[in-house]
C-alpha cells in the first residue's frame, strides 16, 4: 500500500512539474533575458517586515524564476518588527501610523520603489494626488487584452482613475447570493435571478419565510449564523454602493441622522422583526431547545434553514460543497440543490455590488527608477500564463474571465461573482476611519451598534436612535479630536 502511495504522489509530482514549467518557459521575457546584468524590483506593500515568503510565494516567486537577471525586493511602508519597539501610550496602546502617508514616503525619497501594492482606498487616493503612472499607453503598446478581464475589476479601476487606469488588480474576492432551491420549490416561489434589486430579494424572501422556534425557516441573511443582526453589512457592504457618507471630512460631525441612513436602517430592522432575517435569539434557540447541536448548526445554510444568504467564493468550495459531497456519512442531514446569483443592487446604482473587493492593486511609482521592468512585472502578474496558474485557487477569483471555471464536479453560475461593478467610495470609509485615530473610531461603531439593537427591540424607534448616535457621537469625535491619543476617552471597545 505504501509503494503504491509513493508511486502515486511521484507521478503527481511529474505531471504538476511537466505541467508548470513549460508555462513558466513561456512566461520567460526575451527582453529580461537578453541583458546579464541584474536588476532591482523595489515593490512596495502596507505592512510587512517579518516574513514575506506568503507574499512571494502569490505573486513574485514565478517571475524570478523566469527572469533570472532581476533581484525582487519587498519594502513595507508599516513595519511590523519596527512597531513592536514603540512606546505605547497611557493606555497601553501604540499608535497606529497613517497608511497613506507611509506609502507615500516609501514612492518619494532618495530610493524610491518601483511597484506600489494597495487596496481600492489607497489606490483611488494616490491615482487622485498623481502618483501613479497611467498604465493606458503601455497596454495598448503591448496589446494586452484588457476586454478578457472582469467587469469586477477593470471598471472599477478605471472608474476610481476617472477613465483612466493607474493599476491591476490579478486576483478579486467577491460574493454572491446563495439560494437553496428545494426551499423556493416547497413554497411554489420562484426562485431569485441575476440582476435583481435588493427589495426584490426582500420580497422573496418574506414569501418564503415559515415555521416557528427551532423549525423556522429564514428568507435571508447577510451571513450563514446570525450575529448582530446584519449591523456590520448595514454599515458596509449593504450601503456602499450607495455612498452614505458616515462622518464629514473634518471628522467633527457624524453624518448618520439622515433620511437616506433611516431608509436603510427601517429595511433591515422590518426584516429582523418579522422574522424574515434571524438574529442572534434565534441561534439560541438552536442550542437551549436542542441540548446535542448537529455539527452544522450553526449554520443555518448548510441546516437548511436559510433560504439565501450572501456567500463568497471560498464557503462555496470549502464547507458548502464538502458537505454536500459527504452528505451520506453525516448523521440525519439531507442534502440539497443550490445554486447562486448576483449580488442585488440598489435602484440608485444598478448593477453596482459592495461585496467585490480589489485588496491586491499593482501600480508603477510616478518616481520608479525601473519603470520598465515595473511594467514587464505588472504585465506578467495580469498575463494569461499567470492566471492559468493562479486559476486553482480556491478562495479567490483570477481577473481574466478566460480562467474563471467552477471546480471540477461543480456546475453554478460562475458568472454571477463578476458580472456586477464594484462600489468606488467618493470620500473616506468607514474601514479608512477605523485605520485612524488610535483605534478610537471603533467606538463610533459600537455606539450605533447599541442603538440599532434598541431599535430592534422596540425601545427606541429609528429616528431616536440615529438622533441619539448623532449627539453621542459628535461629543465622542470632539474628544478624539482633542485628545488624539486616547487620554480621557472610554476603553477602546472590540467588536461586538
Amino acid at each position: 500500500m505504501r509503494a503504491k502511495t509513493k508511486v502515486r504522489k511521484w507521478l503527481i509530482t511529474a505531471l504538476t512539474l511537466t505541467m508548470v514549467f513549460p508555462i513558466l518557459a513561456a512566461c520567460t521575457n526575451n527582453t529580461n533575458q537578453e541583458s546579464k546584468q541584474e536588476q532591482v524590483l523595489r515593490i512596495g506593500v502596507v505592512y510587512g517586515g517579518f516574513d514575506d515568503s506568503y507574499f512571494r510565494q502569490q505573486f513574485t516567486d514565478a517571475y524570478e524564476l523566469t527572469h533570472k537577471n532581476v533581484k525582487i525586493e519587498i519594502v513595507p511602508a508599516i513595519n511590523y518588527m519596527d512597531q513592536q519597539f514603540e512606546e505605547p501610550d497611557k493606555n497601553g496602546m501604540r499608535k497606529e501610523p497613517d497608511r497613506l502617508e507611509a506609502i507615500k514616503k516609501i514612492m518619494e525619497g532618495d530610493n524610491p520603489v518601483d511597484v506600489v501594492v494597495t487596496d481600492v482606498s489607497q489606490f483611488r487616493k494616490l491615482a487622485r494626488d498623481g502618483m501613479l503612472t497611467s498604465l493606458d499607453p503601455r497596454i495598448q503598446q503591448d496589446q494586452l487584452n484588457t476586454d478578457d478581464f472582469v467587469p469586477a475589476v477593470i471598471d472599477g479601476l478605471k472608474s476610481m482613475g476617472d477613465g483612466t487606469l493607474y493599476g491591476l488588480s490579478p486576483t478579486f474576492m467577491s460574493s454572491v447570493i446563495l439560494y437553496n432551491k428545494k426551499i423556493f420549490t416547497d413554497a411554489g416561489v420562484e426562485p431569485p435571478k441575476d440582476n435583481m434589486t435588493w427589495d426584490e430579494l426582500f420580497n422573496l424572501a418574506s414569501r418564503v419565510s415559515t415555521g416557528e422556534g427551532k423549525d423556522r425557516v429564514f428568507g435571508f441573511n447577510f451571513e450563514r449564523y446570525p450575529s448582530d443582526g446584519g449591523f456590520n453589512s448595514l454599515m458596509s457592504n449593504y450601503t456602499d454602493p450607495l455612498n452614505l457618507r458616515f462622518v464629514d471630512d473634518t471628522k467633527e460631525k457624524l453624518l448618520v441622522n439622515s433620511p437616506q441612513w433611516e431608509k436603510s436602517w427601517s429595511q433591515i430592522t422590518k426584516l429582523l422583526n418579522e422574522k424574515v432575517m434571524p438574529s442572534s435569539e434565534d441561534m439560541n434557540v438552536v442550542y437551549d431547545e436542542n441540548s446535542a447541536p448537529g455539527p452544522f448548526d450553526y449554520d443555518f445554510f448548510i441546516s437548511g434553514r436559510l433560504a439565501m444568504v450572501v456567500g463568497d467564493y471560498g464557503y462555496i468550495n470549502g464547507d458548502l460543497s464538502n458537505v454536500m459531497k459527504n452528505a451520506a456519512k453525516i448523521k440525519n442531514f439531507k442534502p440539497f440543490e443550490w445554486d447562486v446569483v448576483t449580488i442585488p443592487s440598489h435602484p440608485e446604482a444598478e448593477g453596482v455590488s459592495g461585496y467585490v473587493q480589489l485588496s491586491n492593486i499593482f501600480s508603477i511609482n510616478q518616481k520608479a527608477p525601473n519603470p520598465e521592468v515595473a511594467w514587464d512585472f505588472v504585465q506578467f502578474l495580469n498575463g494569461e500564463d499567470w492566471s492559468k496558474l493562479r486559476s486553482r485557487s480556491s478562495y479567490e477569483l483570477v481577473s481574466r474571465k478566460s480562467f474563471i471555471n467552477p471546480p471540477a464536479g461543480s456546475n453554478y453560475n460562475i458568472g454571477a461573482f463578476y458580472n456586477v461593478k464594484p462600489s468606488t467610495p467618493t470620500g473616506s470609509s468607514m474601514n479608512d476611519l477605523m485605520m485612524e485615530g488610535n483605534g478610537n473610531y471603533w467606538q463610533l461603531i459600537e455606539l450605533g451598534r447599541t442603538e440599532f439593537q434598541e431599535v430592534v427591540k422596540g425601545s427606541k424607534s429609528i429616528a431616536e436612535a440615529l438622533k441619539s448616535w448623532e449627539t453621542k457621537g459628535n461629543e465622542l469625535l470632539q474628544q478624539i479630536k482633542n485628545n488624539p491619543d486616547g487620554g480621557g476617552i472610554m476603553p477602546r471597545i472590540y467588536g461586538g
